[in-house]
C-alpha cells in the first residue's frame, strides 16, 4: 500500500517534471513572438536606436556584489559600519546594503540587532541563559541604542520606514526591526492570501472580523456581521459562501484599520467600514483571507476556495471549547493533500474551562506531530517567537499554534505581527512566473451596469495589461473567443498593469455574461490557439472509499479553478477496482464540458466521503 508522504513526493516529481517542460517550451513560444513583432517593426536609423539607450544615473546606488548580498552575516556587517565607523564612506556603504536588501526582498526586510537564541530553543520556548549556542553579535544596551536610532536614520533617507518589532533589555540585549519601502502604486503592493477554515461554530467570521475591523466581539457574534454577504448567513450566524476579507499594513507596520472600530451598534459597523480601495491605497502589504465554510453542507464550496485560490497558508480555526473535531479534520487533511502550510488558531480561550483548554491543546499537538502530518507545533506567546517562525514555517514544517480571544483580544498582537512579516504570495517563483505566455484562471463572474462582464482571478503567468487582445475560453465546444480587457482592478482600485501571482479583476468587453463561466482561462492571442480536452490520464491515490471503486463511477473533480463532474473510463489496477491506499494511472472524462487543464496540476476528486488525490500525466 502506497502511503501519502511517498506518493506527494512522487507527484511533486511529476508536477516539477511537466512544469520545467512547460516553461521551456513557454519561453521559446514568447522569443518566436517578439521576433515576428520585431521583423514588423520599421528599421530605425543607426543614430536613432542610440539615443534610446538609457544613460547610466549619475545617483544610481552602486549594488554591493553577489558576495555582499548572500553574506550570512550581513546584518553583522550592517551594524558595524554604522557602530564602529563615524566617516561618510562607511554610513554610505552601508545604506546601500540596507537598500539593496530591501530591494531584493520586495520591499521589506527583517533586521535583526545583537545575539540571537536558536531556533530550536526559542521555538520550544526554552531559551537558554548562556549564550554559547547564540547566534550573532553580542551588544550593550547603549549600542543596541545608537543602532536602532542609525538604522531609522539611514532607511528614512532612501524613502523607507523602521519599525522595531520586538526587543529585549535583559540578559541579552537585542531587537528585530522592519525595514520597510512603500509602494509606488497599488499595482506593486505585495498580497499575501490566506485560506481560513475549521468547523462550524469555531469562531472563523468573528476572528476575522476582529482582525479586520479592530474592534472586539461581545460574545454575541458582533464582529462577524460586518463579514456575511447574505441575508440568511446573518439570521444564521453561519458562512455559507467564499467571503472575502483583507487586512492593510501601513509603512511602519501597524495595520490598518477603521476609525469606528470600537463602536456598539451593529449597524455602524456594517456601513462604516473602510473600503477596499482606501485600505490599498495606504497599505504597503495587503493580507487577502477567504473566509470559508465550516458547515459539511458547503464541503464543496470550501475545497473549491482551497484548489482555486492559491493560498500560501490555511488558518485552521479551531474551537477552544470543542476540540479538533467534525469538519476541522476534513480541512486540515485537504490543506496537507494539497501541501499548503497550516497555521493553527484556537479560539474562544476567555471562555473555555482550563482543563477543557488543555485537553484541546494536548489533541492539537497530538495530531500535528502524527505520521499523517508531520509537524513540529511551535506555540507563540512572543513577539520574538512570532518573527522568527513567521519566516521558516513553511520550509521546516513547523506548524504555528495561536491561542486567541476575540472578547478581550489577548493573542490578536502576536497572530496580526505574524501575518505581517508572512512572505508574499507573487514572490513563489515556482508556482508564478512573470516571463511566459499569460495565463489568468477564472474563478468569479459578475454582471456589473454600465461595466459590462467582470471575471475576477488570479494571473497563473505573464502579465497583462488594459486594452490587451486576448482569448477567453473553453465554451462547451472547447473553442475560445477573442475579446480586449477594457480595465483592470485590484483589491477594487483601479490599475494598468498586473503580473504573475496577484489577484485581479478584469473588464471584458463584448462578452456576454452567460458565456463565462468559472475555471475559464483567458490567453493571449496566438497563431495556436490553446486546447481544451474532454479525456486525460492522471496518477490517483485513494485516500478513503468504503467499498471498491470501477470503471464508470463518477466524482466531483477540483483541479486549480476547474471543478467539475468526472466518469472513470479506464484503471491500470490488476484487479480493475480501486480501494481505500490503492493507487492507479486511471483515464477520466469530463460529464459535460472540455476544459482547459495542463499536464502536472495536481487534481483532488470526492462523492460523499470518498476522497483521492493526484496528478495529471497525459491529455488525450
Amino acid at each position: 500500500m502506497t502511503t501519502l508522504r511517498t506518493f506527494q513526493h512522487e507527484i511533486d516529481e511529476i508536477q516539477h517534471r511537466e512544469i520545467s517542460k512547460q516553461r521551456a517550451h513557454g519561453a521559446a513560444e514568447l522569443q518566436r513572438a517578439r521576433e515576428k513583432e520585431h521583423k514588423k517593426a520599421t528599421v530605425k536609423p543607426p543614430d536613432a536606436g542610440a539615443k534610446n539607450e538609457t544613460p547610466a544615473s549619475p545617483t544610481a546606488i552602486q549594488q554591493p556584489t553577489e558576495d555582499d548580498w548572500d553574506a550570512p552575516d550581513l546584518d553583522v556587517r550592517i551594524q558595524q559600519t554604522l557602530l564602529l565607523s563615524k566617516t561618510p564612506a562607511d554610513h554610505d556603504k552601508a545604506r546601500d546594503l540596507i537598500l539593496s536588501q530591501i530591494t531584493r526582498r520586495r520591499g521589506e526586510y527583517i533586521l535583526r540587532i545583537g545575539a540571537r537564541p536558536p531556533h530550536a530553543k526559542l521555538f520550544a520556548g526554552d531559551i537558554a541563559a548562556d549564550g554559547d549556542l547564540w547566534h550573532g553579535t553580542p551588544c550593550t544596551e547603549e549600542e543596541l541604542n545608537t543602532l536602532l536610532k542609525e538604522i531609522t536614520q539611514v532607511v528614512e533617507e532612501v524613502g523607507g520606514k523602521a519599525s522595531v518589532l520586538f526587543e529585549a533589555r535583559a540578559d541579552h540585549p537585542r531587537a528585530a526591526l522592519l525595514l520597510r519601502l512603500p509602494p509606488a502604486n497599488v499595482s506593486l503592493t505585495p498580497e499575501v492570501r490566506c485560506a481560513v477554515v475549521g468547523n462550524v461554530d469555531s469562531g472563523k467570521s468573528t476572528t476575522l472580523g476582529v482582525l479586520t475591523r479592530g474592534g472586539l466581539d461581545d460574545g454575541r457574534g458582533r464582529a462577524r456581521v460586518s463579514l456575511f454577504r447574505h441575508k440568511h448567513e446573518v439570521e444564521s450566524g453561519r458562512t455559507s459562501s467564499v467571503g472575502m476579507e483583507i487586512l492593510g499594513f501601513g509603512p511602519a507596520g501597524l495595520p490598518i484599520l477603521p476609525s469606528t472600530s470600537y463602536s456598539n451598534d451593529p449597524d455602524v459597523i456594517r456601513r462604516e467600514k473602510m473600503s477596499w480601495e482606501e485600505i490599498s491605497t495606504q497599505a504597503a502589504k495587503i493580507i487577502s483571507f477567504s473566509d470559508l465554510a465550516g458547515h459539511e453542507r458547503y464541503l464543496k464550496t470550501t475545497l473549491y476556495g482551497l484548489t482555486s485560490g492559491a493560498p500560501s497558508c490555511v488558518i485552521l480555526i479551531v474551537g477552544g471549547n470543542a476540540g479538533l473535531i467534525g469538519m476541522s479534520k476534513e480541512h486540515l487533511a485537504i490543506a496537507l493533500a494539497l501541501s499548503v502550510p497550516v497555521v493553527v488558531c484556537v479560539t474562544k480561550i476567555d471562555m473555555t474551562p482550563p482543563n477543557v483548554l488543555a485537553k484541546t491543546i494536548e489533541q492539537v499537538t497530538k495530531i500535528m506531530k502524527s505520521p499523517g502530518c508531520r509537524k513540529t507545533p511551535v506555540f507563540v506567546k512572543s513577539l520574538e517567537t512570532a518573527v522568527e517562525v513567521s519566516q521558516v514555517f513553511a520550509k521546516e514544517r513547523l506548524c504555528p499554534i495561536f491561542q486567541l480571544s476575540n472578547v478581550t483580544g489577548q493573542g490578536h498582537d502576536f497572530l496580526r505581527t505574524f501575518l505581517n512579516l508572512l512572505p508574499p504570495s507573487e514572490g513563489d517563483s515556482e508556482k508564478f512566473m512573470k516571463d511566459q505566455p499569460l495565463e489568468y484562471s477564472v474563478t468569479e463572474v459578475w454582471s456589473v451596469p454600465y461595466v459590462g462582464t467582470v471575471v475576477d482571478g488570479i494571473l497563473n503567468s505573464g502579465t497583462i495589461k488594459a486594452g490587451d487582445a486576448v482569448l477567453l475560453g473553453p465554451d462547451s465546444n472547447g473553442h475560445f473567443q477573442s475579446t480586449v480587457i477594457k480595465s483592470i482592478q485590484r483589491k477594487r482600485a483601479p490599475v494598468n498593469s498586473a503580473e504573475a501571482g496577484q489577484c485581479v479583476s478584469l473588464a471584458l468587453k463584448r462578452v456576454r455574461r452567460a458565456a463565462v463561466r468559472k475555471g475559464m482561462v483567458i490567453v493571449h492571442k496566438s497563431e495556436t490557439p490553446p486546447r481544451a480536452v474532454r479525456q486525460f490520464e492522471g496518477q490517483v491515490l485513494i485516500l478513503y472509499h468504503n467499498t471498491t471503486l470501477q470503471t464508470n463511477y463518477q466524482a466531483m473533480l477540483h483541479c486549480g479553478a476547474v471543478r467539475q463532474t468526472v466518469r472513470i473510463l479506464s484503471m491500470d489496477h490488476p484487479q480493475g477496482i480501486l480501494r481505500t491506499g490503492d493507487r492507479a494511472t486511471v483515464t477520466f472524462e469530463f460529464i459535460s464540458h472540455p476544459e482547459f487543464i495542463k499536464e502536472g496540476m495536481k487534481l483532488l476528486f470526492r462523492e460523499g466521503k470518498t476522497k483521492g488525490l493526484g496528478v495529471i500525466t497525459k491529455l488525450l
